[in-house]
């Protein structure tokens, strides 16, 4: 894999990801830009415990344009777009970041503090119309090439204490661009649901070991090959859920073999496609890898991807209402042991 960075127009990073024979690039941003907006502000919860993050300029950010003006797509003659030139994978700062470098000016006081981070956004493809399940294997390692380098990347930024890479997919989750694309959060806390995890471990750090033997052994694995298992957990919130397990203990992307790598991109192109064929629609998901903090458990928290949909039938889909809004407390529709089954019958189908 070969890099190529650049500087957009307003100081953004960019970096183009090509294979090595790919031709040189030679690209410029020739538009006029403003300023990018400052760190997003972090205010702590005492109750929760919890840092949320306000970022009122996200208001502005681009919403759901004509294909032909997609900011992710290649610029043309007729568009400038975000990216200046063709692609195979590429990653840029986000123009409307949760999360920036750029804290001067930023205050700190007590249970206040600057968005401190990084917010990258990543596109799979230069194809508007394409998805992740239409990716080839060798697309895929591309990718996930891509998201270890950023991770390992991420992890060296001042304040970032944790690096989540995760993909949105439909209308139907809150996607503002239907490009195929994702997004990088390199978080300057660890957020809540890895911070639960961690207090699990803490009372028992072989529960990630546990939880693999156990559901390896039961009737909701979906798929497997030599180095990855994708079940529905026992546990799963969502209608339908999968989790994806290295068969080592490792504790973030960088720390894939070429082995594991190769294998994870047909084990899960063959779920996308499943969820895709299940209902015969577009699937819309959220995929988001788990990975252990950059200077915590790292000895004992295990890499993992979880994909779920809010589609739980033809027509209908799972709401967050009170009881799961308001008291964190789901309640899910469909049996796991049912929902694994169903996604073992979905006949998987190609492309999109």
């Amino acid at each position: 894999m070969r890099t190529t960075p650049i500087r957009l127009a307003d100081g953004r990073e960019l970096i183009y990801f090509d294979l090595p024979d790919d031709p040189p690039r030679q690209e410029h941003d020739a538009r006029e830009l403003p300023e990018p907006p400052p760190a997003s502000e972090l205010r702590f919860d005492e109750l929760r415990g919890e840092w949320v993050a306000v970022a009122a300029h996200r208001q502005e950010r681009t919403f759901q344009p004509p294909g032909d003006r997609c900011p992710l797509c290649p610029s043309t003659p007729d568009f400038h777009s975000e990216i200046p030139g063709p692609y195979r994978v590429v990653t840029f700062e986000n123009r409307f970041p949760s999360f920036s470098e750029r804290t001067a000016g930023s205050r700190t006081m007590p249970g206040i503090r600057p968005g401190e981070g990084r917010a990258e956004v990543v596109c799979f493809t230069p194809d508007h119309d394409r998805s992740f399940a239409g990716l080839s294997p060798s697309d895929v390692r591309l990718v996930l090439d891509v998201w270890a380098a950023r991770t390992e990347a991420l992890s060296a930024f001042p304040g970032v204490q944790h690096v989540f890479p995760f993909e949105n997919r439909g209308a139907e989750i809150g996607v503002t661009l239907s490009h195929p694309h994702g997004q990088i959060y390199g978080y300057p806390f660890v957020p809540p649901h890895v911070a639960q995890i961690l207090d699990s471990l803490e009372f028992d750090p072989g529960a990630f070991a546990y939880r693999l033997t156990r559901e390896q052994a039961d009737e909701r694995v979906v798929a497997a090959d030599e180095h990855w298992t994708a079940f529905v957990p026992r546990s799963a919130r969502w209608p339908f859920e999968v989790h994806f397990y290295p068969h080592r203990q490792i504790p973030d992307l960088p720390a894939l073999t070429d082995a594991e790598r190769d294998a994870f991109a047909p084990l899960y192109l063959d779920v996308l496609h499943r969820f895709d064929a299940l209902f015969d629609v577009a699937m819309p998901y959220i995929a988001g890898w788990f990975q252990a903090p950059v200077h915590q458990a790292r000895d004992t928290f295990r890499l993992h991807l979880q994909l779920f949909t809010t589609r739980r039938a033809p027509g209908k889909l799972k709401y967050l209402a009170g009881s799961e809004s308001a008291m964190g407390a789901f309640i899910n529709d469909i049996r796991p042991e049912q929902a694994a089954q169903m996604l073992r019958d979905a006949l998987p189908r190609t492309g999109g």
